[in-house]
């Protein structure tokens, strides 16, 4: 019981954190921000909608491990483009993959 209310307050509070940032990662007023990365807008636009679908997938029952999976995916993504542009403080993006992967294998 305690487990499962767990999984389910971590689902419910990443997928409405995730989903919040990301639909401010993809407004247009994101762009110049964005632009300081030095990285290829549409490099935005995919992991901001990533982010948007698996959160979406993530908060409906039936297709929340799917979604959950799916930001696990983008969360890696994001982990690995950061990196790659010498970018290295991914913290906090490898706690949420921490907890994506977490709700993905919990309710297997």
């Amino acid at each position: 019981m305690g487990a499962k209310l767990g999984l389910t307050i971590l689902k419910w509070t990443l997928g409405i954190v995730i989903l919040i940032e990301a639909v401010m990662f993809v407004l247009p007023s994101a762009v110049h921000e964005f632009a300081r990365t030095h990285m290829p807008g549409f490099v935005r636009m995919v992991l901001g909608w990533g982010e948007i679908i698996g959160c979406v997938l993530l908060l409906i029952p039936k297709t929340s491990i799917r979604g959950a999976w799916v930001l696990f995916a983008v969360f890696i993504m994001a982990m690995l483009v950061h990196l790659l542009h010498g970018q290295y403080g991914v913290g906090s993006v490898v706690i949420y993959a921490a907890a994506a992967l977490a709700i993905a294998l919990g309710r297997g």
